[in-house]
């Protein structure tokens, strides 16, 4: 896949996220917007981060040319991957558990 093509999946994802999880219903309070928001925010990092790890692989791993002027060592550049995705899979659920309504009353 061309480089365009790798941008135009991450800006539908963007939109995507932002279109769905950014909205916030008129009768909600402040605090309830900050963390719908924030929740939002974290699974936008979670899908750059994610992009940016298959880009990686895709691009610096499984190219014969790798990328123009920079050669990483596959284990540097699998490291990057693992720490890319670890950082997306955090995100997403703490996005994600930021994203569901808090409950009035909670037993332990």
């Amino acid at each position: 896949m061309e480089l365009t093509d790798w941008i135009v999946i991450l800006a539908v994802t963007l939109m995507a996220i932002v279109f769905f999880c950014a909205r916030t219903p008129t009768g909600w309070s402040r605090e309830n917007r900050a963390r719908r928001l924030a929740g939002a925010r974290m699974l936008a990092q979670a899908a750059c981060s994610l992009w940016a790890a298959l880009l990686i692989v895709a691009r610096g791993l499984f190219v014969l040319d790798g990328l123009p002027g920079l050669h990483p060592a596959p284990l540097e550049a699998l490291t990057g991957v693992a720490v890319l995705l670890a950082c997306g899979c955090y995100w997403s659920i703490r996005g994600s558990k930021l994203l569901k309504p808090r409950r009035l009353f909670t037993a332990y």
